[in-house]
């Protein structure tokens, strides 16, 4: 069947002939008849090859309309890039003005792809042509899916605002001007702005975000320009504040720019109109005097005007003072009931003194009770009035470092700073008032404004300066339900990624992590969908290391972008390879699964079994497979014994002591170890000690053996083996322990009990902090009371200061080894920790009662002995009967142990 439609298809090539008569005669119905052998070929699964005889027609005859269309709808809806065929076509039928047949053509076209620029252009043209108000609704589908087009933006908002809707008319002229900056087109931005300043002069954000990227991206003198622009607007209504940060932007990019100088004089005059120094101060500090640094002069005028009476200021020693009385060049101040009044010329205060406004932290600390302010904080349910207090009191940028340093302890105790600073976080990331420094991350500011969610997202993005930090601010975007995500703020985000993929050249995680992001912004936004040049495998041939890729995805957390890596690996025709070279790093029970359904289970049994027997490069695979896959059938039916899987987890405990001692990778090994341990031995909230059952299930022989490996790790915690120990002896009374081996090689660890360890961590708490505070200030007292050679007081004070940080390092070295000794541990069988011995002395016959301890707990006027001393060493492990014999410092002992029980 297929063949007889390519013969067909070559039939009508060959009798077809151009005319201009035959254009012209050219129906919607010809065209419908050749959307059929499209639909044919697809049918028959003959594409590639009606196809191929078209392209061969069209490179001798270009104007053929059968090889055109066929062509170019065969390729669009294989999903080709290259839409040329119905581009030449379309052009073909527009210059023979057959507007229907170029109606139908686009309208076909956008059936198969929605987006499709070129027939939505080409059909809103139409419409316009005919006074259609179908034009609009297109341009809007344009501006919407192509962020880069402005023109379209300009003339839908000029629409709208003959219309008489400003909300749209702005909305689109808004769009228009950011893209036009981005276009660089200077002409067209200078139109765009004058029209939006005399619509909206008020938005100040937007027009200083305009200016930020013109200044950036084309010119700061013609950003400036803009700006003389806006001015008047701001000066005309007084709005002081506004018009001075204006003429500060326009004197920052022109410092010599004497109309803003003298602007800013005139503004100053209208803000402190009321102030009887105004004059004075401008003349004093040269404002006008173009020979004098313009920012200088204004600092100046700013403290000399900050200065008058009822203000307040700060002095590093004094604190904060109010200005009582301001007398020529003089200034009263008073510094409170601690200092005093101090009196001091306007000269001075300028270089002494820190004005501060009337809300700043420092004057409400200093001027209301701190009853009063903590009821007030404590009061601020969202913490929003806090957080703007002490926000515009540094500058209006202030991170929660220095919130929390202006709280704690002074309103706020550290207990409930903890509860404050999340509902403060929550405020500061849904609050529109506030918002990221956009040159600082990790600092808050505040907004005379509101502004939106959108704008707020965008601010943030830019603050970041890596690549995944701002994968995890676009991920936050996508998920925000009520976020626009067809305006400009989005689109330029969105570019950010679609600039890695266009500018492709060299694999890295910034590529792979923009194609992810991309893939998955066109799956849940069909409309802003766009199409590399390249596909996910022919990206993930140029990855040298797929595991260092996957683990460098790790931060893009808000769009998932390790699974989204797995879910596109998983399409590839090698996926199976590609998991089973994964899943060591990646360690998803999902891959496995995977791997069994699609009939691999050979495979996986394989990569367990070389998992275990290689555990030392698969020490985690080999955790995973213990702890997960134990009930799997395909696990059970690999024949990986459980000796064999205990083993080598046994194996892998001892290798992170080992790296641990050499400071390799010590966090890593720590936890690894800690699972491991976790997993065979158990722990307070899994107390199952797999580990004990396997080995008691097992000859004597085979138990020795596997209780062997444990005891020979020297690091391990006194606890396990102790409890091993004691397991073996329930069921083997009798069983003799490796009693010279063991002792040779003594634990790293110390065993305590918790009321002890309590304890000496209350003492290392005292001893840092009031202590050592004030051991240091005697030592600083006796410092100042003259030559440290012949001070006796200073040199008693340092020697009390050494042998306390000595005594400091000491117990912290204690308690870095301390193991809490578990109770339901403590055996009767044989001496051990937590027992009290009754030993008969065979030379005296007399009874000698011992407690064993450790020695933090050891007393030995009262009985109680270290197990760490050489006696109790000794006592160590035997059972009752026994008979001790051994030599301590040439003394010669020789006990029998009488009786062994439970210490209370």
């Amino acid at each position: 069947m297929s063949e007889e439609l390519v013969k067909s298809v070559q039939e009508m090539l060959k009798e077809e002939t151009w005319t201009r008569a035959t254009i012209s005669n050219y129906t919607k119905n010809n065209l419908m008849e050749l959307s059929e052998i499209v639909e044919k070929a697809r049918n028959e699964n003959c594409v590639e090859e009606v196809k191929k005889i078209c392209d061969e027609q069209l490179a001798h005859t270009k104007d053929s309309i059968i090889a055109l269309y066929i062509s170019g709808m065969l390729g669009l809806k294989q999903g080709d890039l290259d839409n040329s065929s119905l581009v030449n076509l379309v052009d073909i039928f527009e210059k023979n003005h057959k507007e229907p047949v170029v109606t139908y053509l686009c309208e076909s076209i956008l059936d198969i792809d929605p987006n499709n620029k070129f027939a939505l252009r080409t059909l809103a043209e139409i419409y316009r042509n005919a006074n259609d108000d179908k034009a609009w609704e297109i341009y809007e589908k344009i501006v919407k899916i192509d962020y880069e087009e402005a023109e379209i933006a300009k003339i839908l908002a000029e629409h709208y605002e003959n219309a008489g809707d400003s909300d749209n008319a702005t909305a689109y002229y808004k769009k228009a001007l950011l893209r036009f900056v981005n276009a660089k087109n200077m002409t067209a931005v200078k139109e765009t702005w004058t029209r939006l300043v005399s619509m909206i002069p008020d938005e100040i954000d937007f027009f200083l975000l305009v200016q930020r990227k013109i200044e950036k991206s084309i010119s700061a003198d013609k950003s400036a320009l803009l700006m003389h622009d806006l001015y008047p607007y701001y000066k005309d209504n007084s709005k002081w504040d506004t018009a001075i940060d204006i003429l500060k932007i326009i004197l920052t990019i022109d410092p010599k720019d004497n109309w803003a100088r003298n602007e800013i004089a005139a503004c100053f005059k209208g803000k402190y109109a009321d102030h009887s120094n105004v004059e004075e101060y401008i003349r004093s500090s040269n404002l006008n005097s173009s020979f004098r640094n313009v920012f200088e002069a204004i600092n100046d005028f700013e403290k000399h005007i900050a200065f008058d009476a009822k203000n307040f200021v700060y002095h590093r020693t004094w604190g904060v003072g109010i200005i009582r009385k301001v007398e020529n060049d003089k200034l009263q101040i008073n510094f409170g009931k601690k200092n005093g009044v101090k009196e001091m010329s306007l000269k001075m205060a300028v270089s002494a003194l820190q004005p501060l406004a009337k809300d700043h932290i420092w004057v409400l600390k200093a001027t209301q009770s701190k009853e009063a302010l903590v009821k007030k904080f404590k009061e601020d349910k969202d913490k929003s009035w806090a957080l703007k207090t002490i926000i515009r009191s540094f500058g209006n940028s202030c991170d929660l470092k220095r919130i929390k340093a202006e709280l704690v302890p002074s309103i706020l105790t550290p207990g409930e700073w903890t509860s404050w600073n999340t509902a403060a976080k929550k405020t500061l990331e849904s609050d529109p008032t506030f918002g990221i420094n956009p040159n600082n991350i990790n600092e808050y500011m505040v907004r005379d404004k509101k502004i939106s969610t959108e704008e707020k997202l965008s601010n943030e993005f830019k603050a970041q300066k890596q690549f995944m930090p701002r994968v995890e601010v676009f991920g936050k975007y996508l998920d925000t339900e009520e976020a626009d995500k067809e305006n400009d703020f989005f689109s330029e985000m969105y570019n950010y990624f679609v600039g890695f993929l266009k500018a492709f050249s060299q694999v890295n995680e910034n590529v792979v992590g923009s194609y992810l992001v991309v893939q998955e912004v066109s799956s849940r936004l069909p409309n802003l969908a766009y199409k590399p040049s390249f596909s996910f495998a022919e990206l993930y041939k140029e990855i040298d290391n797929p595991r260092k890729m996957y683990e460098d995805l790790k931060d893009g957390k808000s769009i998932k972008l390790q699974d989204k890596f797995l879910e596109s690996i998983k399409l590839l025709p090698n996926w199976v390879d590609q998991y089973i070279l994964l899943f060591p790093t990646v360690l998803k029970k999902s891959m496995l699964d995977d791997l069994v359904k699609a009939g691999q289970t050979e495979k996986v049994q394989k990569l367990a079994a070389t998992a275990f027997e290689n555990y030392k490069d698969y020490r985690e695979a080999v955790l995973f497979f213990f702890e997960n896959c134990q009930k799997d059938e395909w696990f059970k039916s690999a024949n990986i014994s459980t000796q064999k899987q205990l083993i080598s987890i046994v194996n892998i405990i001892g290798q992170t002591y080992r790296e641990i001692d050499n400071h390799i990778d010590t966090t890593e090994n720590k936890k690894i170890g800690k699972n491991a341990k976790k997993l065979i031995f158990g722990d307070e909230k899994s107390p199952v000690n797999v580990f004990a059952d396997y080995m008691l299930s097992c000859s004597q022989e085979e138990m020795t053996h596997l209780y062997t490996l444990v005891d020979d790790i020297s690091e391990l915690e006194p606890t396990i083996k102790q409890g091993l120990r004691n397991r073996i002896l329930e069921k083997y009374p009798d069983y003799k322990f490796r009693t010279h081996e063991e002792k040779s090689s003594t634990p790293k660890g110390m065993l305590v009990t918790k009321a002890k360890l309590d304890e000496k961590k209350a003492l290392e708490q005292k001893m840092q902090t009031i202590d050592i505070p004030a051991i240091a200030k005697e030592v600083a007292d006796a410092k100042e009371k003259g030559d440290l050679k012949e001070n006796a007081e200073y040199i008693a004070a340092k020697e009390a200061q050494h042998k306390l940080n000595n005594d400091l390092k000491r117990l912290q070295g204690e308690l870095a080894r301390a193991q809490i000794f578990d109770p339901t541990t403590a055996t009767t069988s044989m001496v051990s920790f937590g027992t009290v011995v009754v030993l008969t002395d065979n030379n005296s016959g007399k009874d000698e009662k011992y407690t064993i301890m450790g020695p933090w707990e050891s007393d030995p006027d009262a009985g109680i002995i270290s197990y760490m001393s050489p006696f109790g060493n000794q006592l160590l492990d035997s059972k009752v009967g026994e008979t001790l014999e051994f030599t301590i410092n040439e003394h010669k002992y020789n006990y029998t142990v009488k009786s062994i029980k439970l210490a209370k």
